[in-house]
């Protein structure tokens, strides 16, 4: 089977899911981005794939969760 890449990415004030060359979602924290792409993640593990997820650390003066 195939490589299902997600990760995390800022999006404006926002977060959403870089996957395939495309960005989906606009989510308010780094978190619910995460839960989103976790999802899709599973999907992907269930058809067999080889999964990566990544999400960047926190910046100086960021929420814990990116808010």
């Amino acid at each position: 089977m195939g490589l299902a890449q997600y990760a995390i990415v800022p999006v404006r004030d926002q977060w959403g899911v870089l996957h395939d060359g495309n960005v989906n979602g606009e989510y308010a924290t780094k978190e619910s981005a995460f839960e989103s792409a976790a999802a899709a993640a599973s999907l992907a593990i269930r058809q067999g794939h080889e999964v990566h997820l990544s999400v960047p650390g926190r910046e100086p003066g960021e929420s814990a969760l990116g808010s």
